[in-house]
């Protein structure tokens, strides 16, 4: 993943080449071929490991947690794997995605299916249908600029993921409620 970003914001995705990639990752194509069918779904690259650990999250919260603590479960157990080469990399893949539409609607259905995997385990727990996407959604939203303030935040800020995530749905949290 990290050898496409790095090809992807020095001469752009439609510029890279599947050669490039393996090249630079120091492998050849069929090896490519052989985890990824084409060069977007690099970027997708552990979709399945988050979506699956947001719903062990959630699934193994407090008993007695609401829709919106179970959530942060999920959210704290996803925040672990997520570690410095995550963080390094952001920049890079935000200026490459920000450049390729295509990208863009990869990342798309990224979202999507982890909000999906968040809504069927908050239901999974008994949660009803249109609470459990409201908060499934709210997760999706918390992840996304907790990820984005972590990956931004200079040297002196504090280094754990999951602070950015749970302070980012916190403040979703209050939002919401003040919708009336």
């Amino acid at each position: 993943m990290v050898a496409a970003v790095e090809l992807f914001s020095e001469q752009g995705f439609d510029a890279t080449t599947v050669a490039q990639i393996a090249e630079r990752a120091g492998a050849t194509k069929s090896t490519f071929f052989r985890y990824f069918p084409d060069k977007r779904e690099v970027l997708a690259a552990g979709q399945e490991t988050l979506s699956r650990l947001l719903a062990e999250g959630i699934a193994e919260a407090a008993e007695d947690a609401g829709p919106l603590e179970a959530v942060a479960a999920g959210l704290e157990r996803v925040s672990g794997v997520m570690g410095t080469m995550s963080r390094e990399i952001a920049p890079r893949l935000k200026a490459a995605m920000a450049a390729s539409a295509e990208l863009q609607e990869r990342d798309a259905l990224k979202s999507v299916g982890l909000a999906t995997a968040m809504t069927a385990a908050l239901v999974a727990r008994g949660v009803a249908q249109p609470v459990a996407q409201v908060v499934g959604e709210l997760g999706l939203l918390a992840f996304k600029r907790g990820f984005a303030e972590w990956s931004e935040a200079d040297e002196r800020a504090p280094d754990e993921l999951a602070v950015y995530m749970l302070t980012a749905l916190e403040e979703l949290r209050a939002a919401a409620a003040s919708l009336g």
